[in-house]
């Protein structure tokens, strides 16, 4: 008999009132996160601040490793629904620039939550979760750089792989920077991603 990840939810709500608690719960993870940073990250701050018992927050988790890993989750979720959304632009340029701008804006949106989460998403046994995510977006980028626009790759796996590798480093190195200025990250980004492309 397998045991459960410790990382993983004690249990799925299934009711509409079990789904906005658990939510809520969340939001209180994600609250106490900025606010009070890793130290001051404890179940016991979060149920506080969600206004449930303890008890209330362990039956959905098991662990503040198992919140911060539900955090990371629906986090990446969103980045993926963005990411996703570029396909429906007509030209490559007009999604890979779509793109950029829903990866910043992911990073920027709540900057303090978004530099804690990456550190935990390295600290954390995640394996499985994190590849299925990195398996999507790299999906989503080798389909639009496959547009007839952009500059043909030798190797769409390996310029997909590039090209996320690229626009992680610069938008994480801009967030442990602070900084907020959208506008001139997503082009640095992109002066970056097309220079890549281009050069191929």
């Amino acid at each position: 008999m397998s045991r459960r990840s410790p990382l993983k939810p004690r249990k799925t709500p299934r009711q509409q009132r079990s789904t906005e608690t658990v939510n809520v719960i969340l939001e209180a993870a994600a609250r106490i996160l900025e606010r009070r940073g890793l130290d001051g990250f404890t179940t016991n701050a979060v149920a506080e601040r969600a206004g449930v018992s303890i008890g209330s927050l362990y039956q959905y988790f098991p662990s503040k490793e198992a919140l911060t890993a539900t955090l990371i989750g629906r986090e990446t979720t969103t980045l993926v629904e963005n990411a996703a959304a570029a396909l429906d632009e007509a030209s490559g340029r007009a999604a890979l620039l779509k793109l950029i701008a829903a990866a910043v804006r992911h990073q920027l949106r709540r900057p303090v939550l978004a530099r804690l989460l990456d550190f935990e998403e390295a600290r954390l046994p995640l394996g499985k979760e994190t590849r299925n995510v990195t398996d999507k977006l790299s999906a989503i980028v080798a389909e639009i750089l496959r547009r007839p626009d952009l500059p043909p790759q030798p190797d769409f796996g390996v310029a997909s792989a590039d090209v996320i590798a690229l626009a992680k480093g610069l938008i994480d190195s801009a967030g442990q920077r602070w900084e907020m200025d959208s506008k001139y990250l997503e082009d640095r980004v992109r002066r970056a991603l097309f220079g890549y492309l281009a050069a191929a």
